[in-house]
């Protein structure tokens, strides 16, 4: 399980800045995205608290062994 974690961590952290930049990319052109940036960054906030959990997890099963 551990294993999985550790090579899962680093995948969402990846996709968390990507949609970051992604966001702030499309808020800083502005015009008619401006909604598609509003939901890039409520899923960022999504991505992130899965990021947090997952992290969480590693360091749980890390200490167990």
């Amino acid at each position: 399980m551990s294993g999985f974690l550790a090579f899962l961590v680093p995948l969402v952290f990846v996709a968390l800045v990507v949609i970051l930049a992604l966001g702030i990319t499309t808020l800083l052109r502005g015009g008619p995205d401006r909604r598609f940036s509003n939901k890039l960054m409520q899923l960022r906030v999504v991505v992130q608290g899965v990021a947090l959990i997952l992290l969480l997890l590693t360091l749980y099963f890390a200490g167990r062994t």
